[in-house]
């Protein structure tokens, strides 16, 4: 595994041990998301949190705004109505996990924050509200994933023209990354945002080369579960793409990843146990 400065993430005070890779489980409050699996009725949040917990999630992802190409924009206080009351239900029957708000909304992240929120993960990296990260840095001991992404979900696939994508990705999060260091803010995990702006080539030259990202030593998350790189690559469905997120997350377990944001938790903690057998993890 890389040599990263901090293998823990302080989440309002309880102290996340990032040793060996964790599990992010997502759960979508949207009727759009481009997987129809991850879509979630209010009335099976608790079933659906209740299984990724036991098989093995450390974080559950919640999220109300789909970010797939094409999908339907949602006004902010839409957004809140639909994952505020989500982490309520989910902390009032699992008051012990560990849940992350997924959005690019300063508001929106503060409420869920208010509610019991503990970690944001903002598909924006930042950039599309510039509330993000002085809200990030008022708030206590709430780690803040930042993920690189140029537009916005609407424009994002024009915007996937890159010199070299590693390269110009590392730069990218590195002019965010200074900007939090510069606001006090130091948990932060980096995710290199596989399919936000990027075409599969592209995808696929960061995840062989994801390694590179050991040099900002922070944590790296990556979202690669049942994304359009492997469906279209293998000319399948994301409803058959379980098994080449498999595939994937190995080798991003392989190439350094800290934490896997995926649907299917269990298949997920299995290749990091399996992983976790190799000898140079000893």
């Amino acid at each position: 595994m890389p040599k990263v400065t901090k293998k823990t993430l302080n989440c309002r005070g309880r102290l996340v041990d990032l040793t060996v890779p964790a599990v992010m489980g997502i759960l979508n409050v949207t009727p759009d998301s481009f997987f129809t699996g991850s879509r979630i009725a209010t009335d099976k949040v608790v079933e659906r949190a209740q299984k990724m917990l036991s098989d093995g999630a450390t974080f559950l992802d919640v999220g109300g705004y789909s970010t797939r190409p094409g999908a339907a924009q949602v006004s902010p206080s839409e957004e809140v109505d639909r994952v505020v009351p989500v982490i309520e239900t989910i902390l009032t029957h699992f008051p012990h996990s560990l849940i992350s708000i997924d959005t690019f909304r300063a508001s929106v992240a503060k409420q869920a924050v208010g509610v019991g929120a503990c970690l944001i993960n903002d598909v924006s990296g930042g950039t599309l509200d510039p509330a993000m990260f002085t809200t990030v840095a008022q708030l206590t001991d709430v780690p803040y994933v930042l993920m690189h992404l140029r537009g916005t979900p609407q424009t994002m696939q024009s915007k996937a023209t890159y010199t070299n994508v590693v390269t110009e990705v590392i730069d990218e999060l590195a002019i965010q990354l200074a900007k939090l260091r510069s606001l006090g803010v130091h948990d932060v995990l980096l995710d290199p945002g596989f399919g936000f702006a990027k075409t599969p080539a592209q995808n696929f030259k960061l995840l062989s080369q994801l390694d590179a990202f050991r040099l900002f030593d922070e944590p790296i998350l990556i979202g690669l579960s049942r994304k359009t790189t492997i469906w279209k690559t293998l000319g399948i469905t994301a409803e058959e793409a379980l098994n080449g997120t498999t595939v994937l997350n190995t080798i991003a377990i392989l190439k350094g990843a800290f934490v896997l944001r995926v649907h299917d938790v269990r298949e997920a903690v299995e290749a990091v146990k399996l992983t976790q057998q190799l000898t140079f993890f000893k």
